[in-house]
This record gives C-alpha cells, structure tokens and sequence, in this order.
C-alpha cells in the first residue's frame, strides 16, 4: 500500500472494539476493458427441534399444506429438513463481516507512487466532446456497477474543497461495522488517490500494508464538463459492496462538505492537530446518525 508512515498516537495505540438511468448505446465504444453443495463426511439422521416445528406452524400457508408436509416429512425426513433448513438460511439477513486479521505485506511500491493514472486509460476521450456530463456520469456508474469497485461522479466544486481538505488532513480513519463491533481503517490521500487500509494492518506493516480499498479521482473533465470521475476498486475478501460504498460517502462527507458540518471538521482538526483531544467513538457516533446512503442488501 502506498502508505507513508505517522506518529500519532491514536494509530500507535491498540483499539479494542466490542460495519439511473444508463446509456447503453454508447458506453462500450466510450469505456475500455478494465485489467485490474460440498461433499459430506458424515451421515446423521436429523430431528425436527421444537424451535423449528413452533417456526413451520407460523407460516400462514402450514394448514394449507399441513397434509403434504406430514407426508413428506415422514417419507423423506432428510429432504424435509433440508428444505426447511434452506428456507432459514434464506430468510436471515447477511451479517457484516468478522474483524480483520492482519494480512501479508505488500512489496514497497515507491516508483509508482509518482505516476498519475489517467482517463485516457479508462474512456475513449475523443468520443465525449458531445456527451453531457449527467450522460457521462450514467456511463461512468454503468460500467463499474458489475465489477468489484464504487464509482462516483462528483461536482468539480466539492472536489475543489476535498483537494484542499486531502493536502491539510492528509491521513484519517472511518468505522465500519462489524459482526461485533466496529473496526477502524487508515486513509492516506496523495494527489488524486486515497489509499486505505485496515488498522490491525497498518499498525502491523505500516506503508507496506495491504490495500483494502484504493480510490482514483480522474480530472481531466473538471473544466470542460464540471465532472470529476471517481472509482475505487476494493478487495472483496476484505470488505462488501456496502462497506466499501460506506468508505466512499464518509471520505465525501468529511473532506467535501465539512466545510458546512463543524462537527466532522472538528473531528479533522482534532486528528491533526489536537490529537489529545481525539477520540474515536465520536467517529462511531457519526456514522450511525448520518451514514449518508442507504445500506446494500
């Protein structure tokens, strides 16, 4: 991770916590490739819990099929288990991820530190003197909504404030829920790019630490268009749609709009400058009062 390394204190110290439309006819003249029932051991005859007959007998539907039911489960228990298990399964909501171990470090990347990734490399430029932005931004969205990464199209105003915010508070951390609790992430912004990286992961590698999400904010349509074309491309293993979205909105929310929001600008300055002063719940509490989108499913 192109990470550099900090001394402050909160980041030394070990956490302990208790996660539009699209144009279609154009977007792949205009957008280039991106190259970026197991077996069972054992047989055992299953029982019907308690738990599970109380649950069946809820379904508005049991009476209905009651007669069926008793067949099927006295003929073939085993497929009748195994639906019902199914249907548990299904009807559960995803859990967030467990917290993060700490992963294997990643090789120093200094000579690519340097190198600004371009558009060019993305999209056909020629093909966008007649495009729109908000057309330009539908093709931008498309093209990344299958593929392991978020993409954004910001006002070139908000960028103008980020890019000042990135250079004064180059370094942060944001939440994400967890299966039991919260786990923090390190951003480091340099130029046009946003690294981030679990804490457990930064605290054990330090700027060799891998990446778990890393964000490019491509420029070039800034003054023509009023456009600043963002994705970040994260690994999967390591973070969720959701979560990864969440990282996205919150860097948005400090860096783009604190200028309106005193509270999250205080908790920049506190970080930076009265690091004494910081506590990291305070960053918890945000989240959970304005998490700024409605979460993935």
């Amino acid at each position: 991770m192109a990470l550099t390394r900090f001394s402050l204190n909160i980041v030394k110290s070990s956490f302990k916590f208790s996660p539009s439309s699209a144009i279609r006819i154009s977007s792949n003249q205009l957008l280039k490739p991106t190259v970026s029932q197991p077996s069972r051991m054992f047989t055992t005859s299953k029982v019907l819990s308690k738990e599970q007959v109380e649950e069946l007998q809820k379904n508005p539907f049991f009476d209905k099929y009651a007669e069926k039911i008793a067949k099927l489960q006295k003929t073939n228990p085993e497929e009748f288990l195994d639906r019902l298990e199914a249907k548990s399964a299904k009807s559960q909501p995803d859990k967030p991820k467990d917290f993060s171990l700490p992963g294997a470090a990643k090789p120093s990347a200094r000579d690519e530190m340097g190198k600004q990734k371009t558009l060019d490399k993305v999209m056909n430029m020629s093909l966008l003197a007649d495009k729109t932005a908000e057309e330009i931004a539908n093709i931008w969205n498309e093209h990344f909504a299958s593929k392991d990464a978020v993409a954004a199209v910001i006002p070139v105003g908000t960028y103008k404030v980020m890019q000042e915010r990135f250079k004064e508070f180059n370094t942060f951390l944001f939440p994400l829920p967890r299966d039991m609790g919260y786990e923090f992430t390190v951003v480091q912004f340099m130029g046009h790019e946003a690294h981030f990286t679990t804490l457990i992961n930064y605290q054990a590698h330090k700027e060799n630490a891998p990446e778990c999400l890393s964000m490019v904010h491509y420029t070039e349509l800034a003054e023509e268009k009023g456009i600043v074309l963002m994705v970040g491309e994260y690994d999967k293993d390591v973070l969720s749609t959701g979560e990864a979205r969440s990282l996205v909105v919150q860097a948005i929310q400090y860096y783009g709009v604190s200028m309106g929001e005193e509270k999250k600008l205080g908790h920049l300055q506190r970080f930076t400058y009265q690091t004494e002063e910081f506590n990291h719940l305070d960053l918890i509490l945000e989240l959970e009062v304005n998490p700024g989108f409605a979460p993935v499913a």
